[in-house]
This record gives C-alpha cells, sequence and structure tokens, in this order.
C-alpha cells in the first residue's frame, strides 16, 4: 500500500484506503463526463494514479481527471452535502463523507429520469462498453476490477437495497472500524426523505459547476 495520504472533510486515509472509499461511488462521476470518452475515462481513473502518472495520459484525459478532483472538492465542501455529512457523524464517525458519497449514487439512480433522457440501463450499458474498449489504458487495479464491475453491473446495483448493502460489507473489509458502517443502509433509510431531498437541491449545483469543463 502507498505511504502518502490524502483526505476528505480534513480526516486523512492512507491513499490506498481512500483510493477503495472514494471508488464505491462511480455512477454519478461518469454521469457527470458529459457523454464525452475521454473526459470518462480520466473520470474513471482519477483516484487511480498519482500525480506524476497524469503527463502520460491524453489531453482529453487529464481534462477528465481534473473534472474528478473539482467534483471531489466541490462536493466535500457544498453547504447541503455538510449538513448530511454532520447527520451521519455521531453512527459513522470519520467515515460519514463517504458514506454520503454512496448514498448519493443510490439516489441518483433512483432518481434518474429527472437528470436523463436516457434511461439508466441504456446509459451504463453506453458507459460499460466504452470503458471496455479502453481497458487496456487503465490502471492495473482497474483492469482487474472493471470486468467484475461490468459482469456484477455495479451502476445499477448501486440504485436497490441490496446493492447499497453489498457496497458497505465491501467497505467494512477495507477499513479500521468497520463497525461504524453496520447500519449505513439504516441510516439511509431512516431519513431518506431528508436525504433525498437534499440530493435533488445539491444535483443541479454540481451538474452547473462541471459546465466549466464540458455541457451536460
Amino acid at each position: 500500500m502507498l505511504s502518502f495520504k490524502w483526505s476528505i472533510f480534513g480526516k486523512e486515509y492512507p491513499y490506498g484506503i481512500l483510493m477503495y472509499l472514494r471508488n464505491m461511488n462511480f455512477l454519478a462521476h461518469l454521469f457527470l463526463s458529459c457523454q464525452d470518452e475521454e473526459l470518462m475515462i480520466g473520470n474513471f481513473i482519477a483516484d487511480f494514479i498519482r500525480n506524476r502518472e497524469v503527463g502520460a495520459y491524453s489531453k482529453g484525459v487529464q481534462q477528465g481527471i481534473r473534472l474528478h478532483r473539482a467534483i471531489d472538492t466541490y462536493t466535500d465542501n457544498h453547504p447541503i452535502v455538510l449538513e448530511g455529512v454532520r447527520r451521519l457523524r455521531k453512527d459513522h464517525s470519520k467515515y460519514a463523507p463517504v458514506v454520503i458519497d454512496v448514498y448519493y449514487d443510490y439516489l441518483l439512480a433512483n432518481n434518474w429520469q429527472k437528470y436523463s433522457d436516457e434511461s439508466l440501463e441504456v446509459f451504463t450499458a453506453r458507459v460499460y462498453e466504452q470503458l471496455m474498449g479502453q481497458l487496456e489504458r487503465m490502471p492495473p487495479i482497474l483492469q482487474k476490477r472493471l470486468p467484475l464491475m461490468v459482469a456484477d453491473n455495479w451502476l445499477v446495483q448501486y440504485g436497490k437495497l441490496a446493492g447499497l448493502s453489498y457496497t458497505f460489507s465491501r467497505m467494512k473489509s477495507r477499513v479500521s472500524k468497520p463497525e461504524m458502517l453496520d447500519a449505513a443502509p439504516d441510516s439511509l433509510m431512516k431519513d431518506l426523505q431528508k436525504y433525498e431531498s437534499e440530493f435533488i437541491a445539491f444535483f443541479p449545483d454540481i451538474q452547473q459547476y462541471v459546465n466549466e469543463f464540458c455541457a451536460c
């Protein structure tokens, strides 16, 4: 595991753990790539490469990497998102920000028709085809993970309670305090209306923000 650290909301995590946690929510990042394949590839691989490796990619992919990081920074500092994070702190401690990330993919999947004329199933099939077509350009970890993601249809499963529970169970195997994720699906269901209202208020803001990278 790499030894340097990154942070979310001021909490430091070893890079390998952060890379795993932040990439349990692919759906929003892929959707916010505005159907631009180069942006999408960069957005998809961003947390799996180090800064010194960025220059090896095309300009479009580099822009997608910058887009991914800009989305994360904007989201982490948005007041609506922070409200949800504060609500989760009691039960989920330092993992509250990544719990929110997973919730938001669930909520995007379940409100998909508000944001796209293309069905979720059609979108995911197209994205899988595009990503698999670029498999050789991806970091080794993604060359292994992407075929599993496609086979198990992660992007659609994010929108189901069983898929949500499975996502958190995978996360638990990689964190120092897995008990802090035990009731993560229950926390969402308990305050589902609040999280959904917050997400619906937040998502147009992030769509507007990414317009400087592409026109969604």
